[in-house]
């Protein structure tokens, strides 16, 4: 933080407040030293009502029609097939690519698409898994020179760690690893931060995973486009629910997205070159300082220097154009009885984390079906 504010990035210490812009230390979903997920803060304390069935292990293969009103789901488990019928109404959560996934195996989507895989056309809808959007992380990587980063720690180090946070559920144990950032204009002329970035007290491991890692102590930073232009799309490979979907982000496809990442590493280095961080910095592992042009730091990028964020939006957007998949309701337009609750509704990608968003579109969800 003190690096960034020498490099003329102001401090936020809310990043939900009034302004978004500047640097600070990240919200988190904790409790008690550990990530608190939607499972233990909403299913679990619910598992004991007599409405609720959960079912585990199981994978959901259709949904069934009458007409143009959704009846229920079939779905495989141990080898299986059972059916779930629907009383009042079927809600798919699940994800921005098995959502559409589910509806294009249960016919509904661009008929030209479902014909040629031999699927039955129930509903035509051009827009399921169209809109694809992800935030694509690009990273970059320093050697710094004191022993204090997370996976340089010797065993006797990871032992005490590991020690404090069995006993008192504190310590270092309980960080997310990306507890700072910032949000970033990639010129001045943006109306709004357009990059994200996190700070990482560790070397991140560059793409692809299984090539040769530099070890010892280091520090990174992964920052994205907060709202990418770049559009890609989810399809079926087969009629096999079983089979793995067509996952196609797009990635830089848009010269916007490009023209921004190239902003943002030289943004990135501009905080890491301030004191009293680099101070502690031995050198830059990458890009590395022989990437100084935008065609360097983009074939950096594109080789080995990012990786998706898990951020998926998009491919069952809201809204009233053809390309719209579910109404203000969440109901899937021209069906009866069937909704979409997750992120894959959201018309365009948020500027920041979709997790807390993600949880928003489900209370509402909740409140408009209990109404």
């Amino acid at each position: 933080m003190a690096s960034a504010t020498a490099a003329g990035v102001v401090r936020n210490d809310d990043f939900n407040g009034a302004e978004q812009e500047g640097c600070g230390f990240y919200q988190l979903t904790q409790k008690n030293g550990a990530r608190w997920s939607t499972a233990a803060a909403y299913l679990r304390p619910a598992l004991g009502r007599q409405n609720l069935t959960v079912i585990t292990g199981a994978l959901t293969a259709k949904v069934h029609f009458a007409n143009k009103r959704a009846t229920g789901v079939s779905y495989f488990q141990r080898g299986k097939t059972e059916r779930a019928e629907a009383n009042r109404e079927v809600i798919l959560s699940g994800g921005t690519v098995s959502s559409p996934q589910l509806l294009l195996l249960s016919g509904v989507g661009p008929p030209d698409e479902l014909r040629s895989l031999g699927i039955d056309v129930v509903h035509n809808l051009p827009g399921v898994g169209k809109n694809l959007q992800d935030h694509l992380g690009g990273y970059m990587r320093w050697a710094i020179t004191q022993p204090i980063s997370i996976y340089g720690a010797t065993p006797e180090q990871q032992a005490a760690l590991q020690q404090q946070y069995s006993e008192h559920r504190a310590g270092f144990l309980t960080s997310n690893v990306a507890e700072a950032g910032a949000f970033l204009r990639s010129t001045p002329s943006e109306p709004v931060p357009d990059l994200q970035g996190f700070f990482l007290p560790y070397l991140i491991p560059e793409a692809p995973v299984e090539a040769s890692q530099p070890c010892g102590h280091g520090i990174s930073i992964a920052f994205y486009i907060n709202r990418p232009a770049s559009r890609g799309r989810i399809a079926l490979a087969s009629p096999d629910p079983l089979d793995q979907p067509v996952i196609d982000p797009n990635y830089l496809s848009d010269p916007a997205d490009a023209k921004a990442f190239v902003a943002g590493f030289c943004l990135m280095r501009k905080l890491f070159a301030a004191p009293p961080l680099s101070q502690l910095i031995a050198r830059e592992i990458s890009p590395g300082a022989d990437a100084q042009s935008g065609e360097e730091l983009l074939a950096y990028l594109r080789d080995r220097g990012s990786a998706t964020v898990f951020h998926p939006v998009g491919t069952c957007k809201m809204g009233n154009d053809k390309l719209a998949v579910v109404d203000s309701h969440l109901k899937v337009r021209g069906l009866e009885a069937l909704r979409v609750v997750d992120a894959s509704i959201m018309p365009t990608l948020i500027g920041g984390n979709t997790n807390a968003p993600t949880i928003m579109i489900a209370e509402k969800a909740a409140d408009l079906i209990l109404s």
